[in-house]
């Protein structure tokens, strides 16, 4: 932050005053080249004739510690808000209760304890924590004209998003995983997929999310931010929260992207090389039938895969011009509201036993309560 040349006090002696400031801490306080006509650096002082910029980056530092952030999210658009309001609601209900019927369906159905319903279970619980991680605060924020979070609420958020975010690209691998057996190795499935491994295989994925968590969301929070608490987003999401930061952020933004090489692109990879294997094996296939089979057992997957690292690649890949970070916002909403409305319905329209536990299931909660 480099002095500005009009103050509102006399430039010759505010320096003087702040070359006897600086000469009683000592010289190695200041770093070569850097006299107090241009760069200082460090915040063991405020400068009298400090300008607003820079007395926001010296004495405001803690500021989003203390007063939280603002969250811009839509309000530039109020009427669009209200529309939003009245279409999200519904949905956010749609995908509690969708979810948490699959939920309950893979529990208490003794016909879909299988490692594939194992998986969509907690597939469907992450949707779950997606949804609650974010939406209600936004429809708060939608119907008043309060769009404040603590620092404590931001932080818990966006270790949600990230633990949350790691865990489902992870799980989508390992359900590739156990269609590429289905498929592939049918005869070998109950051994390939015992449930003691399917089991591992999802606690390694939590793991996995909880790193990426328990590394990037402290990095994030800790970032001076100069007092700036405006961020423009919904929701407290990591790349919008580097870019306030008021000090260089290439280390964290390096870091960030090697974890999402390994948490989001490895696990594309993996299921890039699962849908691969099960591809040729169909291609083997000599009845219709088989490779009807085989489609009808991966198709549900497959679009939820594509639901998912559509709207990922979708919301990153977007340019910096405002137009875009408006698409950027509604891509993940989708990415946060819509898969997970749509993810149950998926499975229940194109699952035949997803449909008789549900069919079943009236009966099955009246003998439970007895």
């Amino acid at each position: 932050m480099a002095w500005s040349g009009s103050h509102s006090c006399d430039e010759a002696s505010g320096t003087h005053q702040l070359q006897q400031q600086v000469s009683s801490l000592g010289s190695s306080w200041i770093a070569p080249g850097q006299f107090p006509g241009d760069r200082v650096y460090r915040s063991h002082f405020v400068p009298i004739c400090a300008t607003d910029e820079v007395k926001g980056s010296l004495g405001e530092s803690n500021d989003s510690v203390e007063d939280g952030f603002i969250l811009v999210g839509f309000s530039d658009r109020p009427q669009l808000e209200m529309v939003l309001f009245a279409v999200n609601l519904p949905l956010y209900v749609v995908a509690v209760l969708g979810n948490s019927t699959i939920i309950l369906l893979c529990v208490l159905d003794p016909g879909l304890h299988t490692p594939m319903y194992f998986f969509l279970a907690h597939l469907s619980f992450l949707d779950l924590c997606f949804s609650t991680s974010c939406i209600p605060q936004m429809l708060v924020h939608l119907r008043g004209p309060a769009k404040t979070i603590s620092f404590a609420g931001c932080t818990v958020q966006l270790s949600s998003f990230l633990t949350v975010g790691g865990v489902e690209c992870l799980l989508l691998a390992v359900m590739a995983y156990d269609r590429y057996a289905a498929v592939c190795r049918p005869l070998h499935y109950a051994v390939l997929l015992r449930p003691g491994l399917c089991s591992r295989l999802v606690a390694a994925a939590w793991g996995s999310g909880l790193l990426n968590a328990g590394v990037m969301s402290p990095l994030t929070m800790v970032l001076p931010r100069c007092g700036r608490r405006r961020v423009p987003h919904f929701l407290c999401e990591m790349p919008a929260l580097i870019k306030m930061a008021c000090v260089d952020a290439r280390a964290v933004e390096m870091l960030a992207f090697a974890f999402a090489v390994l948490i989001v692109l490895l696990p594309l990879t993996l299921i890039l090389v699962s849908y691969g294997h099960i591809a040729a094996a169909v291609r083997r296939m000599r009845s219709a039938a088989g490779r009807w089979k085989a489609f009808h057992t991966c198709s549900s997957h497959l679009a939820v895969v594509s639901l998912f690292y559509g709207s990922i690649i979708y919301m990153y890949m977007q340019p910096g011009n405002s137009s875009s970070q408006d698409r950027g916002k509604f891509a993940t909403l989708f990415y946060n509201l819509g898969a997970p409305v749509l993810n149950p319905l998926i499975y229940a329209l194109r699952s035949q036993e997803v449909r008789a536990a549900l069919r079943k299931a009236p009966g099955r909660l009246c003998s439970t309560k007895r």
